[in-house]
């Protein structure tokens, strides 16, 4: 006999869960990430607070004025930090701020490499106006100037120019200019008579920006160049400050000894002396360069010395196209299936970055030394990060489209670049404190006393769904079972593929979503006992309440789940987490509703045990309605 209309059929329901159960526990097994033995498999991803991890502090300064940041700054700085420590899902990363000036980062897992977070991401696009070595060896400069052979790139026909990230060699000391660096604003001491000067300079060369040495200033920075200044003394500073081009030490072997002071200087004090200065003494390494302190060439109005390899000292233009000009970007593989940084830019973005590429592949104004050129002879653009050329490619062709920033780069890396490119600079320059390892031990003691609390709190649902409901009561205690596993293999998968990672908070939330999930049944028993005190009997009363009860259950789970929602959103750290679990509970929860609770019981409701009142659970209503049907007959009463 066909069953009723709009009666279900259980065994296609409990197929379905079955069906779930099998997929999710094969990409729990044997989904990408799963390694080792059977038990390692099974361990999901655990938080700060449960396995240690890694904390660090950074501190806010400021080269100029040493004033701490803005409220607002820091809570901005704080908030692109956490978006790029959570760029890979929900990593339960804490970003909190510590007074005014500190924000520190706390990471789940040992040995985590957290400096990065803090870089500040200033991306700028400066042309390549001279070269030389940066070695500090004592050389003199070719007689011909030759290319520097640096990576070059063609523009792909998407209007993409990729290069080799590092220079293979150094470029020879050729470059020479003809006009000298203004003292007054940049130098800081009178100028050598111009003897001291390379006498080889080409009048070719384009001479140097006389308003990025001219430019005012800060009191404070003058006063650390004037400390500089009598460090390495007046001779030194007098024969720096004459150099209108890379020290030619054989043509004037003295100024080998009179520069030798420069290379004693630290980061920090070469990053206040001008570009033309870094440039130009032979003695200031790319050691010294590389190790300047964050934000040294941020000023995107003004020259700056970069190196790239270690080796090959680049003098730079002013940046003409920076990172707010960069609409989006993103970690893709190119032609070669090697990782690039793909960059979208703004509508005035792509204006600028195609000027700027015409500029180059123009040499308009010759602006770009010989030693800088390309081996097509071609200046080149140097994507500088914060204190780092990341590539230098030549300039082939005017680019009127996307463009890729290339490089050596992993997956990790290359993703990690473009988190900090999409999420934006930092408002405020950091610099990394000490990075400590975090224990778990309290942790520990939390997790065994909560999941103790836990078991005891569920044992004791469990023997009181038995004592009251009976058999009904085995259905409580299979479906409370089935959610946990549901939201067990879950988190194993989640914490490969999107990092979610389980804490005392998630634990929280998941205990929460098992007690609503224990409420939803009184709902639909107690509905079922009201469907068979009204005349109904046990096999018709299970529908019926179903139908009554799966509204008010729906919503109940709805209410839950829009405030996890809500939490989840506007939250962080570990009450993000605690919202995400409740949410992720609370779905599976729906589904072992649907698709074992109702099958099962109507199931049950064909059994000679469910027709039994001491045996089904349904007590009182039983006897209830079937004194009602039969008033006279005694032996109801007794039952």
């Amino acid at each position: 006999m066909a069953p009723p209309q709009g009666q279900m059929r259980p065994g296609r329901q409990l197929a379905v869960l079955g069906l779930i159960f099998v997929v999710l526990y094969l990409l729990v097994f044997f989904s990408g990430g799963a390694s080792g033995g059977w038990k390692d498999r099974l361990e999901p991803r655990l938080g700060l607070d449960l396995i240690g991890g890694t904390r660090l502090t950074l501190e806010a300064t400021n080269s100029i004025d040493g004033k701490p940041p803005t409220s607002e700054n820091l809570e901005e700085a704080r908030r692109i930090i956490e978006n790029r420590v959570n760029a890979y899902g929900v990593a339960e990363a804490e970003v909190v701020t510590e007074g005014d000036r500190n924000i520190v980062v706390s990471l789940p897992g040992q040995n985590r490499e957290l400096n990065d977070v803090g870089s500040a991401a200033e991306l700028r696009f400066r042309k390549v106006l001279k070269a030389t070595d940066g070695s500090g060896a004592v050389t003199a400069p070719a007689a011909t100037p030759s290319p520097a052979p640096s990576g070059s790139a063609s523009p792909a026909p998407s209007g993409s120019a990729s290069a080799s990230p590092k220079a293979s060699a150094s470029p020879k000391a050729s470059a020479k200019a003809t006009a000298s660096p203004s003292a007054g604003g940049q130098g800081g001491g009178a100028p050598a008579p111009s003897a001291s000067a390379s006498p080889s300079a080409s009048p070719s060369a384009p001479a140097a920006s006389p308003s990025a040495s001219a430019a005012p200033v800060p009191q404070s920075v003058e006063e650390q160049r004037k400390a500089v200044e009598k460090k390495v003394g007046a001779p030194a500073w007098a024969a720096a400050s004459a150099l209108q081009a890379p020290a030619d030490f054989t043509a004037d072997p003295s100024l080998a000894e009179k520069l030798k002071p420069f290379g004693t200087l630290t980061p920090a004090e070469v990053a206040v002396l001008s570009p033309q200065m870094q440039f130009n003494v032979p003695t200031i390494t790319c050691a010294q360069l590389d190790k300047r302190p964050a934000a040294s060439i941020k000023d995107e109005k003004q020259q700056a010395v970069a190196c790239e390899g270690g080796a090959a000292k680049y003098l730079l233009d002013v940046a003409k196209v920076v990172g707010t000009d960069v609409d989006d970007a993103d970690a893709v593989l190119d032609q070669t299936s090697q990782w690039v940084v793909s960059l979208n830019f703004t509508g005035t973005g792509q204006d600028k970055w195609t000027a700027l590429t015409r500029e180059a592949f123009n040499n308009e104004g010759g602006a770009c030394d010989q030693s800088a050129l390309g081996q097509d002879g071609k200046c080149r653009v140097a994507v500088v990060l914060d204190n780092e050329i990341v590539s230098s490619p030549e300039i082939q062709g005017v680019l009127t489209g996307d463009s890729q920033i290339t490089g050596s780069f992993t997956q990790k890396d290359a993703a990690e670049l473009a988190g900090n490119l999409r999420y934006g600079a930092l408002p405020v320059t950091f610099v990394p404190q000490e990075q400590q390892n975090v224990t778990a031990t309290l942790g520990d003691s939390h997790l065994r006393a909560g999941l103790l609390a836990a078991g005891i709190g569920m044992l004791l649902v469990i023997i009181y769904s038995f004592f009251y409901y009976r058999l009904l009561g085995s259905v409580i205690f299979l479906s409370l079972v089935l959610s946990a596993l549901l939201v067990f293999g879950a988190l194993v998968v989640l914490g490969r593929q999107i990092g979610f990672t389980l804490t005392l908070a998630g634990i929280a939330g998941m205990i929460v979503s098992l007690g609503v999930a224990a409420d939803s049944f009184v709902i639909y028993f107690e509905r079922l006992k009201d469907e068979i005190r009204e005349g109904r009997s046990p096999r018709s009363a299970v529908p019926r309440a179903w139908i009554r009860a799966r509204r008010t259950i729906i919503s109940a789970n709805a209410i839950t789940l829009m405030s996890a929602v809500v939490l989840y959103v506007v939250s962080v750290g570990a009450v993000k987490g605690f919202a995400f679990a409740l949410g992720l509970a609370t779905v599976l929860d729906l589904v072992v509703v649907f698709l074992f609770r109702h099958p099962i019981m109507t199931m049950f409701a064909r059994t000679r045990a469910f027709l039994s009142p001491r045996v089904s659970g349904l007590g009182r209503a039983l006897p209830a309605r079937t004194e009602q049907a039969n008033p006279r007959n005694p032996r109801v009463k007794e039952a």
